[in-house]
């Protein structure tokens, strides 16, 4: 490692990534500073029993040839060598409901959406025609969405003020496809009360166009992606976590890793928890209003996660997600579970092999988690590089919560627990410790549409050398975070510089991609 880099980028998620890539690329001398065993964020995987695992990764949407993350991932070079798995085109996304025998799909691509839910809804077929129009409208509003130069955050203020859950109650009186239209918002922690209609709009519409599961995991996509910086001339170094900033006269001069060691730089990206990084340069450099603003911002709930390693050949493979409610009427109110309910929803994931045959071999389930339920052990941390136990209690607390969870996951998928080799879980602190998220949250920052610009972050700062990147920035998601490393680079580059410069690559067909 060297004493001084053009950028100094802290923290490895995937908006640090693209950052350090694009940077690298334009000629600047970029170097990565990680505080874990492993890059990526929430690509990390991990294996257990020779089965990988993805973290926070379960599918990736608008993969497919010319679509926003596929111009975006053509940009970086690193769609060869990506091996993906296209999700069942009529049904990626199922939701499903205690009470109810009936699948209700979200499939790909618009017209076969409305086309797969107009079975389960013929009367309904104008108004989840008018749902698809809006989502698409929104998007268009948000130009980096679209590899459009333009405000990052959309060109229409009014939409930051329209509601997801009042918007869909609009368009039809029917309760049942009002949630299910609602299903999948596990995916941003919808919220009744706050979640905007952009949030859902931006989430779900990818997904729409194309849903695709990373082969082996999504630490490929880390992969490519340090591959493709080191060919660049960037660096990246892990167990090296930054614990102070030196800043004078508004201006970062250095970093310190925890090693004792001090690199410094002309530009430093922080990729990690804007929260932290105001503690770690010291909030005395930054106006309170600012300083206050920031640390009063409310993160989205955390979650709970069970890794269930299959016993060969006992459960097939299922290439699609299902979001489970216990009633369609409380579609919008999971996280506000108590003791008793808990779990009021889930997520279920199947990971995929470059050569997937008819069995599955592993299962993730995640559901909802207050943070406060595991407050009482959060002065421990617990990763590989850092091993702490948490006692015996913490134990019992997962056992206690993986059960409640298989019994609810028994009643969708009879003789589950038969077909258990063996259970792993995650708990807020296991996303914490490893995330490097504020409590264990899912995504970020509560986006709210009673204040939006509560939780907006601008990629600079008041120090004139200090930018932000990932998913607090923007949005989250592996498109989100994307572009937030899109959004750094535009303050830094130039804006219409580096979107001709990613519009201007040429697209290919990559042979290796997508597997059937």
């Amino acid at each position: 490692m060297k004493s001084h880099y053009n950028v100094v980028i802290i923290g490895s998620g995937m908006g640090g990534l693209v950052a350090a890539n694009i940077l690298a690329r334009e000629g600047r001398s970029v170097c990565v500073l990680e505080k874990n065993n492993q890059y990526g964020g929430n690509l990390q995987t991990f294996v257990r029993e020779r089965t990988i695992f993805d973290t926070g990764v379960h599918y990736l949407g608008g993969l497919s040839k010319g679509q926003n993350l596929y111009r975006y991932f053509e940009y970086l070079d690193i769609l060869d060598g990506l091996h993906l798995k296209k999700l069942n085109e009529d049904g990626f996304d199922i939701i499903t409901f205690d009470n109810d025998t009936v699948s209700y799909p979200h499939a790909q691509g618009y017209d076969n959406f409305i086309r797969q839910l107009t079975k389960q809804f013929p009367e309904e077929k104008k108004a989840i025609e008018t749902y698809c129009n809006k989502l698409k409208e929104v998007c268009h509003k948000f130009p980096l969405y679209n590899l459009e130069e333009g405000k990052p955050y959309g060109n229409d203020a009014e939409i930051f003020q329209q509601s997801a859950k009042d918007y869909i109650e609009r368009i039809t009186t029917n309760k049942k496809l009002r949630a299910v239209l609602a299903g999948s918002n596990l995916l941003y922690a919808g919220d009744p009360d706050k979640t905007p209609l952009y949030v859902h709009a931006l989430s779900i519409n990818s997904y729409i166009e194309s849903a695709y599961r990373c082969a082996d995991g999504g630490s490929q996509i880390t992969k490519l992606l340090l591959k493709r910086l080191k060919e660049n001339g960037g660096e990246a170094y892990k167990h090296s976590e930054v614990v102070n900033m030196t800043c004078e006269n508004k201006q970062l001069k250095s970093v310190q890793i925890k090693d004792g060691s001090v690199v410094t730089g002309d530009v430093f990206i922080s990729n990690i928890e804007p929260k932290h990084t105001l503690k770690m340069i010291g909030e005395e450099h930054f106006r309170k209003s600012y300083t206050h603003r920031i640390q009063e911002m409310e993160s989205t709930i955390s979650a709970f996660s069970i890794h269930i390693v299959l016993k060969p050949k006992t459960f097939k493979y299922l290439n699609k997600n299902y979001y489970h409610f216990k009633d369609y009427q409380k579609v919008w109110e999971g996280h506000k579970y108590t003791e008793e309910s808990w779990p009021e929803t889930y997520m279920v994931s199947m990971g995929v092999r470059k050569n997937q045959g008819e069995w599955g071999e592993q299962l993730t389930a995640i559901t909802y988690m207050n943070y406060d339920e595991v407050a009482a052990w959060e002065d421990t941390f617990n990763t590989v590089a850092h091993k702490n136990e948490r006692g015996q209690d913490y134990e019992e607390f997962k056992k206690e919560k993986t059960e409640k969870l298989l019994d609810e996951l028994e009643k969708k998928f009879p003789d589950l627990r038969n077909c258990i080799q063996s259970i792993y879980t995650s708990t807020p602190l296991s996303y914490r410790d490893y995330i490097g998220c504020n409590k264990g949250s899912m995504y970020g920052y509560v986006k709210d549409v009673n204040d939006p610009l509560k939780s907006f972050i601008s990629p600079r700062t008041k120090i004139s050398n200090l930018y932000f990147t990932g998913q607090s920035l923007n949005m989250h998601g592996i498109l989100g975070v994307t572009i937030s490393g899109v959004v750094t680079c535009s303050e830094i580059l130039g804006g219409e510089y580096l979107i001709n410069k990613i519009k201007g690559t040429p697209l290919k067909q990559n042979k290796e991609t997508i597997t059937a």
